[in-house]
């Protein structure tokens, strides 16, 4: 009966001290985001979401940059982070690494992303027409500026290193942009939504920039938190997004500069394509 009863105070007490830590973790909730375009710019979109989170979760919220895509997957495995906006290969990444990153919510145009390619180059009408020419991915782990478009590129039987006379990665959507507009290269892709936002901004010259192709859909980009946060406190970010409204000037604010009409639920079977698809380039052993 006193081993039993010892047994039990032990158990508590190690319960009460993982409780307080959890607790003291949770004093601030800490945010980044895979680095896909300037961190000046993702600074700027993140701001007023950052400050709605804090009045709807009655915490602080952090934005902490990140330098590489690597890094947000690392942050999240080692708890350095506890909540990041992925593109859908970062989220496999990150799931594989931690067994139980678990994805929140997506744009209602996640569901069906797709990426374009561009050139400056008038001569240049399909992918065809590059044939021993330069080519501009993103980053080597961005979903939308590298993965996807490779993956359907070889579907095509068409091997970039081996089609093209040189491949680089800009490291950022609105990099590859810069890079063909300048000339640097024959031409690149990136990601939908950036594309447009950089046409609607007037940052790209579409006089000389133009789009000539558009990948089939997939599923892309969402917010995801560690495995082990607390589900209540997930589960009150996940509403927190779910209740944006357009309707509403302030959250029509937010939603605009997340280039979202609206959030909606996700899963991470909604991945498994993407993960498939890593595969299938040789992205993923």
């Amino acid at each position: 009966m006193l081993k039993r009863t010892l047994a039990l105070a032990a158990c508590f007490a190690l319960s009460f001290a993982a409780s307080v830590t959890h607790a003291e973790a949770l004093k601030e909730l800490k945010v980044s985001a895979i680095p896909d375009e300037a961190p000046t710019e993702l600074l700027r979109k993140f701001k007023p979401l950052g400050a709605y989170l804090e009045e709807q979760l009655g915490m602080p919220v952090k934005f902490i940059p990140v330098s590489d895509y690597a890094g947000v997957v690392e942050a999240l495995a080692s708890d350095r982070l506890d909540m990041a906006w992925l593109g859908g290969f970062t989220f496999v990444q990150a799931r594989l690494k931690t067994g139980n990153a678990i994805p929140l919510v997506q744009r209602e145009q996640d569901q069906q992303f797709t990426s374009k390619f561009i050139t400056a180059d008038p001569n240049v009408k399909s992918i065809q027409d590059l044939k021993g020419k330069t080519f501009a991915f993103g980053s080597v782990s961005s979903t939308s500026g590298s993965l996807m478009p490779r993956y359907f590129m070889q579907k095509d039987g068409v091997v970039p290193e081996q089609f093209f006379s040189r491949v680089a990665y800009s490291g950022a959507h609105d990099a590859t942009v810069a890079w063909v507009q300048a000339g640097k290269v024959d031409a690149g892709v990136l990601n939908a939504s950036v594309w447009q936002k950089l046409v609607d901004s007037g940052k790209v010259d579409t006089s000389k920039v133009k789009v000539f192709a558009t990948t089939p859909t997939y599923y892309d980009y969402n917010w995801t938190v560690r495995g082990n946060l607390d589900p209540e406190l997930a589960e009150k970010i996940k509403k927190a997004f779910l209740a944006l409204d357009p309707s509403k000037p302030r959250d029509k604010e937010i939603l605009d500069l997340q280039a979202a009409s609206r959030f909606i639920e996700t899963k991470p079977e909604n991945y498994k394509g993407i993960e498939e698809s890593a595969r299938a380039a040789g992205l993923l052993k």
